[in-house]
């Protein structure tokens, strides 16, 4: 990971922090999920550089190196878009591959809708895109413990993060997260209770990878990654045709717990998300877990290869 190189772009006062490896015209922009930051990507950064394109990971603001909004609690995805377009202008690119994980799909996609051309195409691993006119309302469906709606209430996820170090806490979900288990805490219990702490990581996760995030948590904390993306999911952004117009790969891994939300599995192999995304290859991971690319960098490198080459 030594040649990557790391540089901060100031955009509206803030600082935020960039990795980058490779050079060319041909540009992938990679954005993270959580609890990750910008070296979730390191296995796919590498690859796609030493295929010769150019590889640019951001930590999103408040995220990471990234500062924080002086407003945690105000921050957007609207903001998350309106910073790529800033930091797309200010390392001079004009067009480029969007790669997103998780909620990182989200602006992949919410971009893609609203700077359509500047967009070549978009890789998502684990969240199809959809229309708010198709609603998926699986939490409906689930317990009150059920992870998201306990960290969408304010203060809740702070209280229960608070009580352990921030290594402690990325620990625990990423065990959590690579289960094909949807976490749901008991009545009783918080989501961070709901991890044994004699659980070992799982073997594709290493000490030192912890050690990476843990450390770079302790400097931003959680305030900013709890409103983004939890409590800011019913944003308008003043979109009307939901309809993505570029080539779209989605690679879903079949033990993702996400795809065990109700309706999520129905929607994805029905073709009912083709509707919303014309362009849409779809592949299936029968191994795949919620960090498929850190589980399965192989393969996911491949599939990335193959639909970067084949679309530039």
């Amino acid at each position: 990971m030594d040649q990557i190189q790391h540089k901060f772009i100031e955009v509206k006062g803030l600082k935020l922090h960039v990795a980058e490896i490779g050079s060319g015209p041909n540009v992938v922009l990679f954005l993270h999920g959580f609890p990750e930051i910008w070296y979730s990507w390191r296995h796919q950064m590498v690859a796609v550089a030493e295929a010769a394109f150019r590889a640019l990971a951001p930590d999103f603001r408040g995220y990471g190196l990234s500062d924080q909004p002086l407003e945690p609690e105000k921050a957007s995805f609207s903001d998350l878009i309106k910073d790529l377009g800033a930091l797309l202008d200010a390392l001079g690119v004009d067009k480029v591959f969007l790669v997103g994980k998780d909620f990182g799909a989200v602006p992949a996609y919410l971009f893609s809708l609203l700077h359509q051309e500047r967009v070549r195409g978009v890789v998502s691993l684990g969240i199809p895109h959809r229309s708010p006119s198709y609603p998926l309302a699986y939490h409906e469906h689930l317990p009150e413990g059920f992870y998201v709606s306990r960290w969408q209430e304010p203060g809740r996820a702070e209280a229960d993060f608070g009580r352990l170090d921030a290594k402690t806490v990325v620990r625990n979900i990423y065990i959590l997260f690579s289960r094909s288990e949807i976490p749901i805490a008991a009545e009783n219990q918080e989501i961070m209770d709901i991890v044994d702490p004699s659980t070992p990581l799982p073997p594709w996760f290493t000490e030192e990878d912890l050690e990476e995030y843990s450390s770079l948590y302790q400097k931003s904390g959680f305030r900013t990654a709890l409103k983004v993306p939890y409590r800011s999911f019913k944003e308008d952004h003043g979109i009307t045709d939901y309809i993505i117009k570029v080539p779209t790969l989605l690679v879903m891994g079949e033990k993702d717990y996400v795809f065990k939300f109700a309706g999520m599995e129905e929607y994805i192999r029905s073709g009912k998300v083709r509707e919303f995304v014309p362009q849409l290859e779809i592949v299936f991971s029968p191994e795949g877990t919620h960090f498929i690319q850190e589980q399965s960098p192989g393969e996911v490198n491949r599939l990335l290869l193959d639909f970067l080459k084949r679309h530039i």
